[in-house]
């Protein structure tokens, strides 16, 4: 009797761990899809801000048409960028050509007195910011989620539980890394 009494205990907390393993792989999950999410948003906005910023520039830089094509493809590809990887990929690309943009910009003193202009950049940098306040967010859910999957004893349940993958960074390219080790230097 007592053997039954024990059994149905050990069994018992095996249920419950189970279902607390579970619900907490299924919580970092949604952390994760909801972090991904953010991220869709704040790119979508800085798409949305750039064909403003575009035709804003093309008045004052009309000879400047390869930069100005560039920044729209650019965008077409981060716009149809399916999945982690490849989103931050395209995101990459893009970002070196709005670099490319603000460059042209820095030529046409009217163009960067515009008043336009000025609210467009403001905005787009505030995007900017937005955007990586959610890469933050993404990268430690995604970072939460993967710790989880591997610790005792989760990880023997893990895949058993339907998580058999861990989750991808969004990380920076090794073009985009090359450009945070050297800042853009800054003339007077």
């Amino acid at each position: 009797m007592s053997l039954i009494v024990i059994l149905g205990i050990v069994l018992a907390v095996i249920v419950v761990a189970g279902v607390v393993m579970y619900n907490g792989l299924v919580r970092l999950n949604q952390r994760v899809e909801e972090a991904w999410s953010d991220i869709t948003v704040q790119l979508k906005r800085r798409y949305d801000l750039i064909p403003n910023l575009v035709s804003t520039v093309k008045g004052y830089a009309a000879h400047e048409k390869t930069v100005l094509e560039d920044v729209t493809a650019a965008r077409a590809n981060a716009l149809n960028a399916q999945g982690v990887e490849a989103t931050a990929k395209a995101e990459n690309a893009f970002e070196g050509t709005l670099k490319s943009l603000f460059a042209v910009a820095e030529s046409y003193p009217d163009l960067k007195a515009s008043q336009n202009f000025q609210q467009l950049q403001a905005e787009l940098v505030d995007t900017e910011d937005k955007i990586q306040a959610a890469r933050r967010f993404y990268n430690g859910a995604v970072r939460d989620f993967n710790t989880k999957r591997k610790v005792f004893p989760t990880n023997i349940f893990a895949s058993m539980l339907g998580f058999k993958e861990d989750k991808k960074y969004f990380e920076l390219d090794e073009a985009a890394n090359a450009a945070v080790a050297n800042p853009v230097e800054v003339k007077f």
